[in-house]
């Protein structure tokens, strides 16, 4: 790897994540020499952070010796999370893979009028087929045994009934099948390309903890699949290895990256000082994540003359936004008993549609959401009053018995009280929602060195009190209390799917990347991820970033992008036999 020799490969993909992962594969496969440069570690299951000690230390900052699974950025009018590790983005999503509406493929002006995006749902539709193959789509078993618990999807159905808003179980990338067998904590066989962590993997345990990182290998995460499928194909992953730098050569790219290491962990270290490697490349492609790969083009903007001025634009957060249902009661005003902790995190959706297809105003979905199970307890320590209470009910009644010696004093019952019925967990559960937010977004660099995004949710302020006016309506229909983003009194909201950036367009006037991901003007440069988005997905955005860069890998192999030009090199091997994805993809678009 690195010593003083020149290596020379036909791709460089810098990110693991949606793009990145499903490029690799799709290249490797064809038979060029791919290297994937990601920055995080590899997280095997059962090595994701759970104990207090560990989830302190599970944020990323490696200046600050923080080395972990989740990055926290934060900016004037709203704050990010996204991850770092192998599988990018893949091992703290809910896994819903939903395909954007067709009609929501369009942007919009100041003035109102529409103008469609550089690629439509027909463009992408055998893209959706492939990636939703490839990570094994199956739907939530609502009744199947062992999977009867989650009120919070049978609440959903019939609050959207009672409403009259569309309700589906989207696809999500979880195992909960096996050979027809549906139940929780069954073998999963490894694939015929096999598993890059060589640790067994069952059926989803319902366990809330999709976000957090599944223990138990259930997510179909794009380290068991397409990453699996590119290392055998021959690709190298490189973990810990963050690129710095990259600029363009008579050969294609030269790529700087640092290697950070083990022992840095735990301790501050001066990251700009850390030794660089040097990789060339005929193509590049940039797949580090919407804050990566913009942050990554900014820093290297002067070895990109000619570059797009809306670099940096149509930033949105597709329209993320969050809300809280606690104290659910049935119709009786007994507790209901949603189980948002023994299921997926998210299990069902409810679509708003848009103006643009029987709506009114911009569309958005509103999906469940669980949670792992010390939530439940931190729900219920938030009963501030009620805990106070009760425990001072059990010291009374402790000390009274010391005094008295008295063997009759239900020491057990007031211990059961002090910890009280558990109703106020049993009846909470949150709400996503995610739509068509406005991506007037703009990125910039401060000080020369930092990302700093001006965005913030005034300009969508309608289309937020719209999903929040949703959210408290099925709220209403749950026999619960809603309670909003703690954040939106600031005007702040939190975003787990950032877009834009690099935003594609019909030509340099109006985008940063074409219709396959090639950055205009530079050819053999490439985004695959959030950040070519020129506005909201709409829907959870992993599915058709995904997509995208399938449809990038097929032009790139079909040659039909500007830096196809160049000749493969003489060194690269030829496809596998008996891939399916190594033969030609029949002229997909």
């Amino acid at each position: 790897m690195a010593g003083d020799r020149e290596e020379h490969v036909d791709a460089v993909i810098v990110g693991s994540g949606f793009g990145g992962s499903v490029a690799a594969y799709r290249l490797a496969a064809a038979g060029l020499r791919v290297v994937v440069l990601e920055r995080g570690r590899a997280y095997p299951p059962g090595s994701f952070p759970r104990a207090p000690h560990e989830l302190a230390r599970a944020l990323w900052d490696p200046s600050e010796g923080l080395l972990g699974l989740f990055d926290v950025w934060s900016f004037g009018g709203f704050a990010g999370v996204v991850a770092s590790g192998l599988g990018g983005g893949s091992l703290i999503y809910a896994s819903v893979l939903l395909r954007k509406d067709e009609k929501w493929f369009v942007d919009e002006d100041p003035n109102g009028e529409y103008r469609p995006w550089p690629v439509t749902r027909a463009d992408l539709d055998p893209h959706y087929e492939e990636v939703e193959r490839m990570l094994g789509a199956q739907r939530f078993p609502l009744g199947a045994p062992g999977y009867e618990a989650s009120g919070k999807t049978q609440a959903m159905r019939e609050a959207a009934a009672r409403l009259g808003l569309e309700w589906r179980l989207p696809p999500l990338a979880v195992t909960f099948s096996v050979n027809g067998r549906t139940d929780p904590g069954v073998a999963i066989p490894d694939p015929p390309y096999g598993n890059i962590h060589h640790r067994q993997r069952t059926t989803c345990r319902l366990v809330g903890e999709c976000d957090i990182g599944c223990q138990s290998g259930s997510k179909n995460t794009l380290d068991h699949t397409y990453l699996s499928a590119a290392v055998s194909h021959g690709a190298e992953i490189r973990t810990w290895s963050e690129v710095v730098s990259f600029e363009p050569t008579r050969r294609g790219w030269a790529v700087r990256y640092v290697t950070h290491l083990k022992e840095h962990e735990g301790r501050r270290t001066r990251t700009d000082s850390l030794p660089r490697t040097t990789i060339t490349c005929d193509r590049l492609l940039l797949g580090a994540g919407t804050f990566g790969t913009t942050y990554l083009l900014l820093r290297n903007q002067a070895a990109l003359p000619g570059v797009s001025r809306l670099l940096g634009h149509r930033f949105c957060g597709n329209g993320d936004l969050l809300g809280l249902v606690v104290g659910a009661r049935d119709e009786n005003g007994q507790a209901r008993h949603l189980g948002s902790s023994a299921a997926p995190v998210i299990t069902s959706a409810i679509r708003v549609p848009d103006a643009l297809d029987g709506g009114a105003g911009r569309g958005y979905y509103v999906e469940d959401a669980g949670y792992p199970g010390f939530a439940d307890w931190l729900i219920e320590g938030s009963d501030v009053p009620g805990i106070t209470a009760r425990v001072l009910d059990f010291a009374r009644v402790w000390v009274l018995a010391r005094l008295t010696r008295n063997p009759k004093a239900e020491i057990s019952a007031r211990v059961s009280r002090a910890l009280g019925s558990g109703s106020r967990s049993a009846g909470a559960t949150a709400l996503l929602g995610m739509g068509r937010d406005t991506p007037d977004g703009v990125a910039r660099l401060r000080d020369g060195r930092w990302l700093d995004i001006d965005w913030t949710t005034r300009t969508s302020r309608e289309y937020f009190d719209r999903v929040s006016a949703t959210m408290r309506e099925l709220t209403q229909h749950f026999g619960g209390r809603f309670e909003p983003n703690p954040l939106s009194w600031l005007n702040r909201v939190v975003t787990v799917h950032p877009l834009g950036g690099a935003p594609m367009g019909h030509s340099i006037n109006d985008g940063v990347v074409d219709s396959h991901g090639e950055v205009f003007g530079h050819p053999g440069l490439f985004v695959v991820d959030g950040s070519a988005m020129p506005g909201p997905v709409g829907a959870n955005p992993s599915l058709t970033i995904a997509a995208f860069a399938d449809r990038a890998a097929t032009a790139i192999l079909e040659g039909r992008t500007a830096g196809s030009g160049r000749a493969r090199p003489s060194g690269a091997r030829k496809p596998r036999a008996g891939s399916s994805r190594a033969r030609s993809s029949g002229g997909r678009s």
